[in-house]
């Protein structure tokens, strides 16, 4: 039963992030052809609640498919099981989510 319902979280993540890396790579092509630095880039998002809200949704979707994914490679490669398996899905979810909040916080603060 976990594993479909983990199967459904890494698809259901995967269709979510997918349009968020093209207006991603969309805006990266954008700025960089307009001449924009990252210092002009950064200050265009301070502030914005979309940006913000976008690039958390990003962190987050990521953050479930990489854990997700990791943990299909761990007990398929290294045969880890049980609550091994499980701790490490968890910390490794959690310290994306971590990471990329940081971030998204340094992105529009």
């Amino acid at each position: 039963m976990i594993g479909v319902r983990l199967y459904l979280a890494q698809r259901i993540s995967a269709m979510i992030m997918a349009p968020l890396v093209l207006i991603h790579l969309v805006t990266i092509i954008y700025a960089v052809q307009g001449g924009l630095d990252a210092a002009e880039i950064l200050s265009r998002t301070r502030g914005s609640v979309v940006w913000g809200a976008l690039y958390a949704l990003f962190v987050l979707t990521v953050s479930v498919h990489a854990a997700i994914g990791l943990r299909v490679v761990s007990h398929e490669w290294l045969k880890l099981r049980g609550t091994g398996l499980d701790v490490l899905t968890w910390v490794v979810g959690l310290g994306l989510m971590l990471l990329g909040g940081r971030a998204v916080v340094a992105v529009i603060m």
